[in-house]
């Protein structure tokens, strides 16, 4: 998955992006702060596992 279609799934979720250093980082009331990489192409399976499951939208 792109960072793009994550970011899609998170606002979609009601996530808002806040700007951090080599990360954005997106937070919603009631979850942990998530960091989501900045870098091109297709984010690595394990990563994005680890994202989906701290914004609860396992797939």
């Amino acid at each position: 998955m792109t960072k793009q279609n994550l970011e899609k799934l998170l606002k979609q979720a009601g996530f808002e992006k806040h700007a951090g250093g080599r990360h954005d980082i997106w937070t919603k009331s009631g979850f942990p702060p998530i960091p989501v990489p900045r870098h091109k192409g297709d984010i690595p399976k394990g990563t994005l596992n680890s994202i989906l499951k701290a914004a609860k939208l396992e797939h």
